[in-house]
Order: structure tokens, then C-alpha cells, then sequence
């Protein structure tokens, strides 16, 4: 066989896009494939074997319409686009979602739609119940709360609360995180798949959960009412009111339902009842009504007959699995208790460590500042010492100089003493030297008087004698070679010799006069120097007592 035949026999293939909540997948697809082979490769893809709740949606004219999964997807008024989109959503819902929901995939894929039709306003909630939802939704995606991880701001990026709460309360993001944590701080040791079906049980007791809503009308004229399909039946609702239904019924109580165009006609299980018919804009919206209808209630029915062997094989499979898990989480529970115990146990050690390091080193640099310290104080002690050495050496200086004081003043006080009784002696000296000059002066007088009047006597005894002379010896003047006679000699010797003796005694009185005198002078001088030296030594012993005052 040739490469240009094997060529010719390839099927020809399409593009298509599956949007899932929180991925998008391409896959190629075969001309010829109904919607059902599309439908099982997506499931196959994810793993998914709980495939009755899902189906794969598209948007034509502003319709959303489910892929029929009897008939080719080329031959279905599908978008011309390539590749061509589709959402894999889910299609009908679960009355307990605890019981119903066996995988986890399952489970998760209806926790993002749920959530996502919460958070987009499909799904009315109130305030209070969108706050712990938020938290569950945290504890699948964060895990346990850690306040040293999950640091204030860590959901500042998770859209966690539909706009019409926030709208509703002035808070402010911080004050909406700090509630949310409130909540997801208590959830502590809870598993992802646990949080999320916490969240589906909260979800499915809201009135809106799980209901498809379609305009419809009593009559062909006017659309006044709202027509609600889920896993419970059909409701009818007021226009302006999807939280109450006006009438139910119950697939329990349905006989039948029929659609003929833009007519659909539902027939309670007692026949006397009210046959309900009711109107739609257009005949698809009657077609996709039915759908809904027929499909719900076939899980109604199915819900409760006996399970398959299938679905016992799928219940057994998740309860082992629930119960692995559970072991598991108890066991990932256990080690997490022990790693944070051993952390803990770890972060003790270390904090002790650091604690001992800590005190190691505070001892450390106590045992360097004692040590700076001990050769502070044997530097202080040698000064101490040295400066001990030193005042003892300036005590005995100080004795010494003490003990030469006490000497010096005992000196002085003699020397004071002995200048006194000098001053004494030379003030006694001085007065007997002023009475001896006194006397000496009056003795002066006395022999001033004496020589005046031994001159004036003199005097006197020199004229008588020249008188005398002239009257006995008239011619000596004239002849001066005569001589008198012996007698007469004589008697004249005797009085020259007279004379001559009384000169002499008047010289040497008038020279011890003026000896007396000049040593008068002398004595007076040399007191006076010794008065002067007297001073001097006065004044310096009071000097040496104000000196020996200030030590």
C-alpha cells in the first residue's frame, strides 16, 4: 500500500475549544463524530466517570443550548468558528450533594461553578452566608490558616465575595479579609476536598441553587411569569420573585410532559388535577425546557431504584477512597501535628540556643569587662599603691616637715623669745644709754662750763701775769739779753711751769671730751645697727609663724 493511500484514508478532522471553570483544551475532532464521542473524549481527558451531571454547552443567537449528544456535532446549529468553543458545565445538580457527588473531580468541578455562579449574582446569598462560603473557599485554596504565612493582604487578589455584598456594607477590603480570616481560622486541620463539599452542602440549601429560569406566559400574549427546572421538579415563579415559587410540582407528582411547538403541557399524577400549560417566546426555549425536564427527571427516577453495578462499583471505590483519604489526612494530620510539634520542639531548641548563645556570650563579655575590669583594678591598686607609697611618702615629708615646723616654731618661739628679752635688753640698753647720754651730755655741760671757766681763769692768769710782768720788768721788752737774778729766776720758772701744767690738763680734758664723744657716736651707731638687725629678724619670724599658721 502506497503513502498516497494511506493519506486518502485519514479522516478529515475539526477544531474544537472545551472551556471547563477553570481550564481550556483543544481537541481534534472527526467529521463524522456525534456529540456523545465528543462528549466522552472531554470526560476522558478529566478523568471523569460521573458523566450523567455534565454536558457541553454553546451560545448561538444569544442562546445558550446544550450539544445533543445523539446527533452529529457538524450537523447541530453550532457557531462557524475554528476552533469551535464549547463549556463543559454542569447540566443538572445533585439533591445531596454529600450522597451523590463520588469523585473528586466530580466535586470539584462543582464547587468553581457553584462559586462562580455565586460570585456572578446567579445564585442569590446572603451576606452572611457569602462570608463563610468565602472561608471554605480559602481553606481549599491556602490550606490550614498560618498567621506568620498569611500575612494581612494575602487575599487581596481573590475575588471571594459577589459586588452586590460589597456594594451593600462600607467596608473596606482590609475589614472584609479580617472577617473571612475569622472564619478560615477555624477550619484549621480540614482537607481540600472537604472544604469544597462543606461549601456544595452550604450551596445547595439557597433557593436558587441548581435552577434553570425561563420566561413563560399563561397565555400567548404576555410573559409574566418564570418557569424553574431542577433536581426537585418544575416551580412556577412571579417575575419579580425567584426565591418563592407561586405553584411546584414535584417529578413524584408529574404524569407527563409534552411540548408541541411553543406549547408545553404538564400533566399531574392525579387526574383530577389541573392540567398546567404554559407559553415560551420561541420554540428552542420549549425544546431545551423539555430537555431539562426529561433529564432531571430521569435522575429523579434513577435516584431512587436500586443502584447499578456500576455505581455500586464507583460508591465502593469512593468510600475506599474517602477512607484512604481520611487515612491519609489523619496520617498528613499526624505527621503535620509532628512536624510542628518537632517544629516547635525545634523552634524551642533554637530559641534555648540562642538563649544559652545569648547568655554565653552576655557571660562572655561579663567575663572581659570582670577581666577589663580586674586589670583596671590592679591598675587602680598599683596606683592606689604607688599613689599609697607616695602619700607616705608625703606624710613623712609632711611629718618631717611638721616636726621641723614644731622645731621652727619652738625656735622661733625662743628666737621670738630671745628678741624679745634682746628687745627688752636693747630697749634697756637704750634707755641707759639715754640717761648715759643724759649724764654724759650734763658732764659735757659740766666740763664745757669747767674749760670755759678754767680758759676764762686762764685768760684771766695770762693778763694778770702780763700785767704783773709789765709792772716788774718794764725794760725786758727792751733789752731782752738782761736776765733777773736766781731768786727772781726762780720764782718765775715756778709760775711758767704753772702755766704749762694747766695747758696740759685743759688739752687732755678737751681730748677726752671728744674721745667721750666719738665714742658716744660710735656706741649710738652700732645700736642703731643693731636695732635695724633686731627689725629684720622680727620680721622674718613673723613671717615664719604666718607660714607655720598656714600649714
Amino acid at each position: 500500500m502506497s503513502i498516497r493511500g494511506l493519506k486518502k484514508k485519514q479522516p478529515k478532522t475539526f477544531k474544537v475549544r472545551i472551556i471547563t471553570v477553570d481550564a481550556e483544551m483543544e481537541f481534534s475532532c472527526e467529521m463524522k463524530w456525534k456529540g456523545k464521542d465528543l462528549f466522552d473524549l472531554v470526560c476522558r481527558a478529566l478523568g471523569l466517570r460521573e458523566t450523567w451531571f455534565f454536558g457541553l454547552q454553546y451560545t448561538i443567537k444569544g442562546m445558550c443550548t446544550w450539544l445533543k449528544m445523539d446527533k452529529k456535532v457538524l450537523d447541530q446549529e453550532i457557531p462557524k468558528e475554528d476552533p469551535i468553543s464549547f463549556h463543559f458545565l454542569a447540566k443538572f445538580y445533585p439533591e445531596k450533594v454529600e450522597e451523590e457527588l463520588l469523585q473528586e473531580i466530580t466535586q470539584h468541578l462543582f464547587f468553581l461553578q457553584v462559586k462562580k455562579q455565586i460570585l456572578d449574582e446567579e445564585i442569590y446569598c446572603s451576606p452572611e452566608a457569602t462570608v463563610l462560603l468565602a472561608s471554605y473557599a480559602v481553606q481549599a485554596k491556602y490550606g490550614d490558616y498560618d498567621p506568620n504565612f498569611h500575612e494581612p493582604g494575602f487575599l487581596a487578589h481573590d475575588e471571594l465575595l459577589p459586588k452586590r455584598v460589597l456594594r451593600q456594607y462600607q467596608l473596606t477590603a482590609e475589614m472584609w479579609e479580617e472577617k473571612i480570616t475569622a472564619w478560615y481560622a477555624e477550619h484549621r486541620g480540614i482537607a481540600r476536598d472537604e472544604a469544597e463539599m462543606n461549601y456544595l452542602k452550604i450551596a445547595q440549601d439557597l433557593e436558587m441553587y441548581g435552577v434553570n429560569y425561563f420566561p413563560i406566559a399563561q397565555n400567548k400574549n404576555h410573559t409574566d411569569l418564570l418557569l424553574g427546572v431542577d433536581a426537585k421538579g418544575i416551580h412556577i415563579y412571579s417575575i419579580n420573585n425567584r426565591f418563592s415559587p407561586n405553584k411546584s410540582f414535584e417529578w413524584s407528582s408529574i404524569r407527563n410532559i409534552s411540548c408541541s411547538e411553543k406549547e408545553l403541557t404538564i400533566k399531574p399524577l392525579d387526574k383530577k388535577a389541573e392540567v398546567f400549560k404554559f407559553f415560551s417566546s420561541q420554540l428552542k426555549v420549549n425544546k431545551l425546557i423539555f430537555q431539562l425536564c426529561i433529564g432531571n427527571h430521569d435522575l429523579f427516577m434513577r435516584r431512587r431504584k436500586v443502584d447499578s453495578i456500576e455505581i455500586q462499583q464507583m460508591k465502593a471505590q469512593a468510600r475506599e477512597e474517602k477512607a484512604r483519604k481520611k487515612m491519609e489526612n489523619q496520617r498528613l494530620a499526624r505527621e503535620k501535628q509532628l512536624r510542628e510539634e518537632a517544629e516547635r520542639a525545634k523552634e524551642e531548641l533554637e530559641r534555648r540556643l540562642f538563649q544559652l548563645e545569648d547568655e554565653a556570650r552576655q557571660a562572655n563579655e561579663a567575663l572581659l569587662r570582670s577581666q577589663e575590669a580586674a586589670e583596671l583594678l590592679a591598675e587602680k591598686a598599683q596606683i592606689a599603691e604607688e599613689e599609697a607609697k607616695l602619700l607616705a611618702q608625703n606624710a613623712a615629708e609632711a611629718e618631717q616637715e611638721r616636726q621641723r615646723l614644731e622645731i621652727t616654731a619652738l625656735k622661733s618661739k625662743e628666737e621670738k623669745r630671745l628678741m624679745e628679752q634682746k628687745m627688752r635688753e636693747a630697749e634697756l640698753i637704750a634707755v641707759k644709754l639715754v640717761k648715759e647720754s643724759d649724764r654724759r651730755a650734763k658732764e659735757a655741760e659740766h666740763l664745757k662750763q669747767d674749760l670755759h671757766e678754767a680758759r676764762e681763769a686762764e685768760r684771766k692768769a695770762k693778763q694778770k701775769l702780763l700785767d704783773i710782768t709789765r709792772l716788774n720788768y718794764p725794760h725786758m721788752a727792751k733789752y731782752p739779753q738782761y736776765s733777773p737774778s736766781d731768786s727772781r729766776d726762780a720764782n718765775f720758772d715756778k709760775g711758767s711751769i704753772k702755766l704749762d701744767l694747766k695747758d696740759i690738763d685743759l688739752k687732755r680734758l678737751s681730748f677726752e671730751i671728744e674721745r667721750e664723744r666719738l665714742d658716744y657716736l660710735e656706741k649710738s651707731r652700732k645700736f642703731e645697727d643693731r636695732l635695724k638687725e633686731l627689725k629684720s629678724e622680727i620680721h622674718a619670724l613673723k613671717l615664719e609663724e604666718k607660714q607655720a599658721g598656714l600649714y
